[in-house]
């Protein structure tokens, strides 16, 4: 990519990353938020509990994506005529067996704390993911009629691992100054060296993107889904604005993290949008901008329905307060105002909700990572035809 092209992908990012310690700088004494720069952070400070103004408000705010989601026809969304697709004779591949075995111990592992495999539970985790990865993957393959993201675009699948890990940290970065919305309290207590302890959380982040891609190629092999979020309000949006408000919240997240802790979901998401509007590259908002929601709505629903996973796997693997502990991934949510209502998991319920931006996020992150490295970025794997 030419040096002038490869810098309007990356100013904006970098005032997102500078802006946070400039404000830091003149709101704490130490210039830094308390804990910054300990990874995996593993402590969350004292916040402000539940406040009903705020939970009726945030809660407003997921019945309306909720309703938008279930019936989109009340938000003027015409739909069309779903498209046909071939009638599949895939089976099922040998990696969805091989993922559901390799899935099933490493849950079983985990959940039971059984310590026949020396410390190999304390790994479990990022096996577990790549399991279930494998096992998706395997389900798409079959539904596609025999085509999906790790049989036909392998090399895509491994890039999406490694950006996986930068984009994560990208995000676990602003964790630092909403003063630990998520920490890991067993990090430092299962006998690792710090360095072997930051191997091992980075490659756990690779987990992220891979599992959403393949979350929103399965939604894809459903055609009434993917229709009826077509023919809906058109939303052009102003890269320059989106870049602009997304600084701004960020900046106003560092000086009031408590009130406006919910802006680390929101922020980098209206930067990044900003730059690929700013820079005409295609994105889940190009096609929202000409009335087609499909995109932007079912990327978002894997994230949601990923996150199920994700909270339920992280719940039982170290709840209610197991011992000995054998997940150092374990996380613990610190959230002011709306830490009420937990079903199963350590996120709270109006906390799912903003798994639906973060899964638009973790795409755009990888489309502006195509754009930056010069790699292919088109995820979605049209069927095969008989």
């Amino acid at each position: 990519m030419e040096n002038r092209s490869a810098w309007q992908l990356m100013w904006p990012v970098a005032l997102t990353l500078l802006i946070p310690l400039v404000v830091a700088y003149f709101v704490y004494p130490a210039h830094l938020p308390p804990g910054f720069g300990e990874f995996p952070p593993t402590f969350g400070g004292e916040v402000p509990g539940f406040s009903l103004p705020y939970f009726l408000t945030m809660g407003a705010c997921a019945l309306f994506i909720t309703c938008l989601i279930l019936f989109p026809k009340w938000f003027g969304f015409k739909g069309e005529a779903p498209k046909s697709r071939p009638k599949s004779t895939a089976k099922l591949p040998w990696w969805f067996y091989l993922g559901g075995v390799v899935m099933g111990f490493f849950w079983w592992l985990m959940w039971t704390r059984e310590t026949p495999f020396g410390s190999l539970v304390l790994w479990s985790f990022t096996p577990l993911w790549w399991g279930f990865i494998f096992l998706l993957d395997g389900i798409v393959y079959q539904r596609n009629n025999g085509a999906s993201l790790f049989s036909e675009k392998p090399k895509l699948l491994f890039i999406s691992a490694i950006v996986s890990i930068i984009g994560w940290a990208y995000f676990e970065y602003y964790d630092y100054f909403v003063l630990g919305n998520w920490y890991y309290p067993n990090a430092n207590h299962v006998g690792w060296s710090r360095t072997t302890i930051v191997i091992e959380f980075l490659i756990t982040y690779s987990t992220v993107t891979p599992v959403l891609l393949i979350w929103y190629n399965l939604l894809n092999t459903f055609p009434k889904l993917v229709a009826r979020y077509q023919n809906g309000p058109k939303m052009p949006l102003n890269g320059n604005h989106l870049i602009f408000i997304g600084a701004l919240l960020i900046a106003a997240m560092v000086y009031w993290p408590f009130k406006l802790f919910w802006v680390v979901w929101i922020g980098p998401y209206a930067v990044m949008t900003g730059i690929l509007m700013r820079n005409n590259i295609w994105n889940p908002f190009t096609d929202i901008a000409k009335g087609n929601w499909s995109a932007g709505v079912l990327i978002g629903v894997s994230s949601l329905l990923n996150g199920f996973f994700w909270e339920m796997w992280n719940y039982g693997s170290s709840n209610p307060n197991a011992e000995p502990i054998t997940n150092p991934n374990y996380w613990i949510y610190n959230i002011p105002y709306v830490d009420v209502i937990h079903v199963f998991s350590e996120m709270p319920l109006l906390g799912y909700f903003g798994y639906i931006p973060f899964g638009v996020l973790v795409w755009q992150v990888f489309i502006w990572s195509g754009k930056l490295f010069n790699f292919d970025t088109e995820i979605l794997i049209p069927p095969k035809e008989n």
